[in-house]
Formats: structure tokens, sequence, C-alpha cells
């Protein structure tokens, strides 16, 4: 499976969304990989459930977070939030879908978009693992190993300067002892 890396920037945002959408007990949350032919929308869609409205809220607010926070992605558009029943987070290239349970069956968006190829969470993660492995793969293949640069003889302790901490943070030699001065004596009166 060859992907670009636009393409795998947005499996790993559908991935991190996923990834919050179980941690906020989000429910048979599914991937939909749509055909490219059949859908101009978007390439993926994140389909999740919530047993009630401020759940709904909850998941939509904390994706919308975590894209924004880790990955300085705001979503396009935002629709539904106000009534929680149904809150779809536009990112062009996916779309987040939160819905209760009721409203999921019946709009069932599963249904509606037979060409896709929907994955758990989990077969995602594996898909996506797998083909960073193959790529990694086909790319020591391909590469002769370098060798490694040759390092400088290390000095000796007896000929090596002391090092000390200058106010910049960078290393610098020592700097010599100054010699003793001798104390001054008391004038006597």
């Amino acid at each position: 499976m060859n992907i670009s890396p636009a393409q795998k920037q947005t499996r790993i945002l559908v991935q991190a969304a996923a990834a919050v959408s179980e941690e906020k007990k989000g429910q048979n949350t599914r991937i939909l990989e749509l055909d490219p032919v059949d859908s101009g929308l978007a390439d993926f869609f994140l389909v999740t459930s919530a047993t009630n409205e401020r759940q709904a809220v909850s998941i939509a607010d904390e994706i919308e977070l975590r894209l924004k926070r880790d990955f300085g992605v705001y979503p396009h558009s935002v629709e539904g939030r106000r009534n929680g029943e149904w809150i779809l987070l536009d990112y062009v290239d996916f779309v987040v879908h939160v819905f209760l349970a009721a409203r999921r069956e019946f709009y069932d968006i599963e249904r509606l978009r037979k060409s896709a190829r929907p994955f758990t969470p989990e077969e995602f993660d594996a898909e996506l693992k797998a083909a960073l492995a193959e790529k990694t793969r086909d790319a020591r293949r391909k590469a002769p190993a370098a060798p490694w640069p040759k390092k400088a003889p290390a000095k000796s302790a007896a000929t090596a300067k002391p090092l000390r901490k200058h106010a910049a943070s960078k290393r610098v030699p020592a700097r010599k002892a100054k010699p003793a001065k001798k104390p001054r004596q008391a004038k006597k009166k």
C-alpha cells in the first residue's frame, strides 16, 4: 500500500481522533475509508456513539482540543454542537461524526457508504503500522549501508583541559588559577 505523506498525516489524525473517542467512552467506534471514486468529500469518516448529549459534546470537544493542541489542526466547520444529537467535525480530509445511539441507528451512515472499508480503531492502527514497516523495509533494501564516520582519537585524562560551564551554557576551557595574594599587614599606630 503506497501512501503519500499527506495521506499518512491524515491517517495519524484519524487515529488520534479515534483514540480520544475510545478514551471518552465512545461506543462502537468505526473508521470508514471512503472509496476515492465514490466520494469527493473526504478520505475517512470516523463514526462513534454516545449515550447522552453531554457525552457527545464532551467527545467532540476533546477531539477538537487534542487535534488542535497536538497537531495544530482546526476543524473547517463544526455542526450540531448545540443540539448534541449528531455532532459533525469537518477536517476536510476526514469527518468526525459523534451520534447519540438512537440517531446513529436512524441515519445509519455505515449502510449509506457501502463502498467504504470499515475498520475498528485497532484494525486501522495495525494496518498503518504494517504500511510503515513495509515502507521502512523498502527504504533499507534500497539504501546501501553508509560507513560510520571515524572519530578523532580521544585525549588522555592527563592532557585534557578541565571544562567549566559558561553563563551562556557553552563549554569553555577553565582558566588557570591565579596565584594567591599576600595578606596585607595591619598598620601600626
